[in-house]
C-alpha cells in the first residue's frame, strides 16, 4: 500500500490593531490564487508569486491603509512567511537551496533562496533605480518591496538574495519580474527530492 501523501499546507490568521489577515498557502498547488488586500499593486505582485510558483494562495486582508500601505504589506509578508514555516513541517526531503533568473522586457533580475533556517534578507536598493513618478503612475511605494521581504524572511525563517542585474526604466516591470522570480525559486527550493533522504543539512535540522 502507498504511502498517503501529507498536504504541505498551512493557515494563518493574524490580527493586530492595524491589519487583520487571514491567509492560507497550499506549496503543492496549481497556481490557483483569491487575494483581496486594500492594496491593488501589492494584489498583482502576489497573484504573480503564486502563478509562477505553482502554489494556492488565498489571503483576505483589511489593514489602516488611510495612514499608509506599511502595516498591511509588511504583515502579509509576517503571514506568509509563517505560513511557509507551518507548511514545510520538518523540511525532510526538500531540494533547500534554488536561484531564477526572470526577464520583463528591458528588465532583468536574479532571486536566489536557501530554506536554511537562519533569516537573512540582502536585495539591491530598490530606491536606487525608482523615481518620483514611478510612485505615482503605479500608486504604490517600492520601498515596501524591501519591507515585505524582510517580514517574510524572519518569519520563514529563510535566506533571500535579489539581484537586479538590468534595471530598465520601468518600475512596474522591475518589481514584477522580482515576484515572478521569487515565486519560481521558492518553488524550487520547497520541492520534494526523492534522492534526498532526510533534512538536507550535514547539521541534521534546517
Amino acid at each position: 500500500m502507498s504511502k498517503t501523501k501529507t498536504k504541505r499546507l498551512a493557515e494563518i490568521k493574524r490580527v493586530t490593531k492595524e491589519t487583520r489577515i487571514n491567509l492560507i498557502l497550499n506549496l503543492d498547488g496549481e497556481g490557483k490564487y483569491r487575494i483581496k488586500t486594500p492594496v491593488p499593486f501589492f494584489n498583482h505582485m502576489l497573484e504573480l508569486f503564486t502563478k509562477h510558483g505553482l502554489f494556492d494562495l488565498q489571503i483576505k486582508a483589511f489593514g489602516d491603509t488611510e495612514v499608509d500601505d506599511h502595516h498591511t504589506v509588511e504583515d502579509i509578508g509576517i503571514a506568509l512567511g509563517e505560513s511557509l514555516l507551518k507548511a514545510l513541517g520538518g523540511k525532510k526531503g526538500i531540494e533547500r537551496f534554488a536561484s531564477s533568473f526572470v526577464p520583463m522586457d528591458e528588465v532583468l533580475v536574479q532571486v536566489v533562496i536557501d530554506i536554511s533556517g537562519r533569516p537573512g534578507c540582502e536585495i539591491d536598493c530598490l530606491r536606487d533605480f525608482y523615481k518620483a513618478e514611478d510612485i505615482q503612475i503605479i500608486k504604490f511605494d517600492p520601498q515596501l518591496i524591501e519591507e515585505f521581504f524582510k517580514a517574510f524572511c524572519v518569519n520563514a525563517r529563510i535566506t533571500l538574495h535579489i539581484r537586479i542585474i538590468r534595471s530598465g526604466n520601468n518600475m512596474h516591470h522591475l518589481i514584477e519580474a522580482i515576484f515572478k522570480a521569487f515565486g519560481r525559486s521558492l518553488s524550487k527550493a520547497v520541492a520534494s527530492n526523492p534522492k534526498i533522504k532526510g533534512i538536507p543539512s550535514t547539521k541534521g535540522k534546517l
